[in-house]
């Protein structure tokens, strides 16, 4: 099984776990609070994944191309990383708003 695969997993569990017994227990504002749960344990989930694929992409080309090569990959992978979080961010707070 792929490291991939296991986060995803985890996300999942993380999701299943915490999101719905608020929603159960609460009504409608349970519901809104797990709504955002499960936006931000998704959000989180992506950052791991991301930071992992990261390190992975910069250790490869480490080898393969160098240190400057290494370097390239980093802040280009860091850049969608942010960019990922930021997206993850407007669904938190669309759910939060919802």
């Amino acid at each position: 099984m792929k490291l991939k695969d296991v986060m995803v997993a985890a996300a999942i569990v993380a999701v299943v776990g915490i999101g719905r017994p608020a929603s159960v227990l609460a009504g409608e504002a349970g519901e809104k609070a797990g709504g955002v749960v499960e936006e931000s344990a998704r959000t989180g989930g992506h950052a791991v994944r991301d930071g992992v694929l990261t390190f992975g992409r910069t250790v490869r080309d480490f080898f393969t191309g160098g240190s400057r090569a290494a370097r390239e990959t980093w802040h280009e992978n860091a850049e969608r990383t942010k960019q990922n979080a930021r997206d993850g961010a407007r669904s938190v707070q669309g759910e939060a708003d919802r």
